[in-house]
């Protein structure tokens, strides 16, 4: 099962749009620094564990490189770069809206996948048709959820044509 380490933003996009439960249905194990998850959604997102997050320890050598990443990238916050660490640690995607850290991981050579990807991915694995995507956006907007909406649409558009081309 691919490792996908995750930021904060996905996953309060998830919460938001009513998604988790279809997430961790998906087939990837999806980690965030224990620490990132200990100061920023301990207390208010709790579900998150329990419907399947695993959480990460970083040990020493990982730890020195987020210092060095949070010294380099200053418009990415501590704990952005804790997950950008994980990530590039266990050599696996980057899960992040992000935009400061979607640009850091990629000057790290880190793969980053954001909501957009994650909605579709349900869609694809029939987790979520795309009706509800539509309702699930629509709750992620109204909660003031920065997503590219115009590129969002587009995408549920192309995938309602592939589904209607079989």
């Amino acid at each position: 099962m691919q490792l996908l380490i995750s930021d904060a933003n996905i996953l309060i996009d998830m919460e938001e749009g009513r998604l988790v439960s279809r997430m961790f249905k998906l087939p990837y194990e999806f980690v965030m620094p224990d620490i990132l998850y200990m100061e920023e959604l301990e207390e208010a997102h709790q579900g998150l564990l329990r419907a399947g997050l695993q959480l990460g320890e970083l040990d020493g050598d990982t730890m020195g490189y987020a210092a060095r990443l949070t010294q380099h990238y200053t418009k990415t916050s501590r704990h952005d770069c804790f997950a950008l660490a994980l990530a590039k640690a266990r050599a696996c995607p980057l899960l992040t809206g992000d935009k400061a850290l979607r640009s850091a991981a990629e000057q790290e050579s880190v793969v980053v996948k954001g909501t957009l990807w994650l909605v579709e991915e349900m869609i694809r694995y029939k987790l979520l048709p795309v009706s509800d995507a539509r309702m699930d956006y629509q709750r992620m907007r109204v909660a003031d959820r920065r997503l590219p909406w115009k590129i969002a649409e587009e995408g549920l558009v192309r995938l309602e044509m592939l589904d209607s081309g079989r």
